[in-house]
């Protein structure tokens, strides 16, 4: 029993097994404390769907050989201005371009991509340049940019009212979607109700389906190589493989994920977030695929869907339990997150040498 026990622990790990044992704890708690449990079902999976490709876009990134991408940040930047160059030409072109919220959803898609490939390229060009540090600068390079978009935000020529501050120069710290018809466009896609519980159907088709793609483009011949060059790099260039330019393909698919990540996540809050809200959404990313099995070098799709569905449920639950209790404790569901999120990270940088 002894030996099969420390086997399940070893496979799972001990910091997982505490992750998910308090998950279980707080949904019991949640039922003995009588919450509202459809609605808490509810937001879960509202949480669940808006993350999910934000944390999927870690993916590509740790198979390449690169690590978990504290640098998704630019990527969620390409978002931003992909959404933006949207919503100023339909300003723009006025009742010319009367287009729907899911047209311009699409629109916005397109407009990320090409700064998204091409942010990914030298993004990718750098890290191949500081191997062996490659967290360290990601995080830097992440954090950067961030700042330094936060004074482009005041200058970039964007007039539409809905953008624009109404005196001086400069876009809004938030940007509401509603005038445009784009909140919750995928949320409310088939979405169904099960007794008083909401599903999110297009939600999840939507993640299914980047999810289906990654998974394809894995078992493909340019995938394949490149999780050969992330896992043994050195075996990868015996066999004749660029490991070099598979860890920027890597590098571009996580960028790309990360801008379609953000305007899934833009959507579904009904809101762009722009100057410092960019700035920490890499770490959710990264500790959620990693509770859900990952490592700094090893990393799968059902790490993806099992980590986003743990630590974003966590996220959820914990808030209203932690206030049910007392009113002094309101703010031990947001510190219970935070003890999660950063403790996950430094337990898998921890255990890096021993992989």
């Amino acid at each position: 029993m002894k030996k099969y026990l420390k086997e399940f622990k070893d496979n799972f790990g001990l910091a997982r097994i505490i992750i998910f044992g308090f998950f279980i704890f707080l949904c019991v708690a949640a039922i003995f404390l009588e919450l509202d449990i459809a609605e808490l079902l509810t937001s879960s999976m509202g949480r669940i769907g808006m993350w999910g490709i934000l944390v999927l876009a870690m993916l590509p990134a740790i198979q390449s050989g690169i690590g978990p991408n504290f640098g998704v940040s630019l990527g969620i930047l390409c978002g931003l201005i992909g959404s933006l160059s949207s919503l100023e030409i339909a300003y723009r072109l006025g009742d010319s371009f009367q287009v729907s919220g899911g047209v311009l959803f699409i629109i916005a898609i397109l407009f990320s991509l090409p700064f998204a490939i091409l942010v990914g390229w030298v993004y990718g060009w750098l890290l191949n340049r500081v191997k062996g540090s490659e967290m360290m600068i990601a995080t830097y390079v992440g954090f950067s940019m961030v700042s330094i978009m936060s004074i482009a935000w005041l200058v970039l020529p964007f007039d539409s009212p809905e953008m624009a501050w109404p005196i001086g120069r400069g876009v809004r710290v938030q940007i509401s979607l509603a005038n445009r018809g784009i909140t919750r466009i995928l949320d409310n896609f088939l979405a169904f109700e099960i007794g008083e519980v909401i599903v999110p159907t297009g939600l999840f088709l939507f993640f299914g389906l980047m999810c289906f793609l990654v998974w394809m483009f894995m078992r493909s011949q340019s995938g394949i190589a490149m999780k050969a060059a992330g896992s043994n790099p050195r075996f990868a260039e015996a066999a004749g493989i660029n490991v070099n330019k598979y860890r920027i393909i890597g590098t571009i698919l996580s960028t790309a994920l990360g801008a379609i990540g953000i305007l899934v996540y833009a959507q579904s809050y009904g809101f762009i977030q722009l100057y410092q809200g960019p700035m920490f959404m890499p770490f959710v990313a990264v500790a959620a695929v990693l509770i859900g099995g990952a490592s700094i070098k090893k990393a799968s799709i059902t790490h993806v869907i099992i980590g986003t569905i743990l630590f974003l449920g966590i996220q959820v639950v914990a808030v209203p339990v932690a206030n049910a209790f007392t009113a002094d404790w309101s703010s031990m569901g947001e510190i219970s997150r935070k003890i999660i999120q950063n403790g996950v990270i430094l337990y898998a940088l921890a255990q890096a040498r021993g992989e």
